[in-house]
């Protein structure tokens, strides 16, 4: 339903750059933009003085306009304080009133406080923001004035859950009929599969339509807004306060994501996981796009049902998703195909969706990126001695976790001739594990006392250790002694409480840097159809 979107024209897109004002000119941007999508800037602060200060920082941060959340003032003076914003804005000015029963913080007289907008409207404000619960009664009062400058978005917001499609519909049709200039819409995402119902009003409203859907899994709305057509999005300043669950930062709308350069026909690319807040692929892929050309944008999803996301973002825009935590196995069902490599091991964490049939495609990388890593640390350790044998023939090679990263990480062990061993908390599913690799098995609470042998390599796919719970280990530091290498599946933390006793026992340690930097280049490559750019991964990793 979204390969022919059309991108709703924001008809003030140019004119509100070039505004009469006694004390402003707004300056266009030079930036490069492939849409009309706005970005706003809410500002939330207890004194005007801090507002004026907050409306510069916007404007150097990028924003086209600032939202004044006039709720968040400890003393309001309307026709002062408003006037003194409004004569000293550096860009256009929403003002918003929120009540608390909209999830604002006034808590007054309702009439002083629709008082307070009409005043916003008469000293020259370019938006107001009232509710749909109160815009009739708005729109009375102001009825047979004239305001030319100012646009009324009228909003509703839902906390609770995102209705139907059925039903937004007759919220838009019931917003419309207050005579609102601009339609708002925000719900709540219970599900990211909710989103797709925004994106449906967003890509069919005849009118400006700003669509926000709330919380983490809501974020793909603040994004790709910028690709069906929204009237705005809103970022926050990098010091700046939340107004609305799951708010993205200013500087990550247009650095990280690239809101700017999205256009009805940008492809889609993501993490999908549960949690995905640490990953540091946005970074990474979105830059390594923007440097080669490719009109894309990889973006978090925080999925709880792989196989109903991927049943609701079915189009061929969305081309390609990187799987972590904990869908990697399940993301093996879910496929039309599963390749080889892939299915020996049993998961999946990148699914390509092949654009001819729309057929998806499962793949994994993950285990080239860890025993490439593992073998090079290995030679190095060995004086960087040249052989066509595999450095781990021979060693024993305990894999803690037997997931899916346990799964990539145990098949390619065994492929460079390593004897394995299966530890996980479950011993049936270590043992399964084990069978299908021909190793050992055993529970990971005996794994303290399991030495048969020094120079063991010992690799960690689990979360253990893993943010937020970055004081666990798989295993006490007096047992790493028997371990020449130790490695660590992920990289968030960069250096975890199993790597730093690991190194303090005197093991080579390996971080999941390697890891996620040599499953990525297949992964750029898959999304793309163009050769990962690997010197450009690495100067734009060298930071992390």
């Amino acid at each position: 339903m979204y390969s022919s979107l059309h991108l709703f024209q924001n008809p003030i897109l140019t004119s509100i750059f070039q505004m009469d004002s006694p004390n402003v000119l707004f300056t266009a941007p030079s930036v490069r933009r492939n849409n009309a999508t706005l970005i706003c800037a809410p500002v939330i602060a207890e004194s005007v003085e801090k507002m004026k200060i907050d409306m510069h920082k916007a404007k150097a941060e990028g924003a086209d306009l600032v939202e004044i959340r006039l709720d968040s003032l400890n003393t309001f003076d309307p026709f002062q304080d408003i006037n003194a914003l409004i004569q000293h804005r550096p860009l256009p000015l929403l003002f918003t009133y929120r009540p608390k029963w909209e999830g604002g913080m006034y808590d007054g007289d309702e009439n002083k406080r629709l008082d307070a907008l009409r005043v916003a409207m008469e000293l020259g404000a370019d938006y107001v923001d009232v509710e749909l619960q109160v815009a009739h009664e708005f729109f009375d009062s102001v009825r047979g004035k004239t305001y030319n400058r100012t646009r009324v978005i009228v909003s509703s917001h839902n906390f609770k859950l995102t209705p139907s499609t059925e039903d937004l519909c007759n919220l838009v049709a019931r917003i419309q009929a207050t005579g609102a200039d601009i339609v708002k819409i925000a719900t709540t995402a219970l599900d990211i599969a909710d989103v797709t119902r925004m994106f449906q009003i967003m890509t069919h409203s005849q009118v400006p339509f700003i669509g926000i859907v709330m919380g983490e899994r809501g974020l793909i709305s603040r994004i790709l807004c910028a690709k069906f057509g929204g009237y705005l999005t809103f970022g926050i300043l990098e010091s700046g306060v939340v107004s609305a669950p799951g708010e993205p930062s200013l500087k990550d709308l247009l650095s990280l994501y690239n809101l700017r350069l999205l256009a009805p026909d940008t492809k889609v690319c993501g993490l999908i996981g549960k949690p995905v807040s640490p990953s540091k692929s946005p970074m990474l892929l979105n830059e390594a796009f923007k440097s080669v050309g490719f009109n894309g944008v990889y973006i978090i999803l925080l999925v709880d049902d792989i196989a109903n996301f991927l049943r609701a973002y079915s189009s061929t825009d969305f081309v390609g998703f990187s799987v972590t935590l904990p869908h990697k196995e399940t993301a093996v069902k879910c496929c039309d195909e599963v390749d080889p490599v892939a299915k020996s091991i049993g998961a999946v964490n990148c699914i390509i969706r092949r654009p001819t049939d729309g057929k998806l495609i499962g793949y994994n990388t993950d285990y080239v990126g860890a025993i490439s890593a593992i073998e090079d640390a290995l030679l190095g350790k060995h004086n960087g001695s040249s052989t066509t044998v595999s450095p781990l023939a021979g060693k024993l090679f305990v894999v803690v976790g037997a997931g899916g990263a346990g799964k990539a990480v145990a098949y390619g062990a065994k492929k460079k001739g390593a004897r394995v061993v299966i530890a996980n908390r479950t011993y049936d599913r270590a043992r399964k594990l084990a069978d299908a690799v021909g190793g050992e098995a055993l529970a990971l609470a005996d794994l303290d006392n399991y030495h048969s042998e020094d120079g063991m390599i010992l690799a960690n796919t689990t979360s253990i250790g893993m943010v937020p719970k970055v004081d666990q280990t798989p295993i006490s530091k007096h047992a790493l002694k028997h371990y020449s290498l130790v490695f660590y599946a992920v990289y968030t933390p960069k250096m975890t409480r199993l790597l730093k006793e690991a190194e303090e026992a005197g093991a080579t340690i390996v971080t999941g840097f390697e890891m996620f930097i040599g499953q990525a280049y297949g992964q750029f490559e898959n999304f793309t159809g163009l050769p990962a750019p690997k010197e450009l991964f690495r100067k734009i990793m060298k930071d992390y």
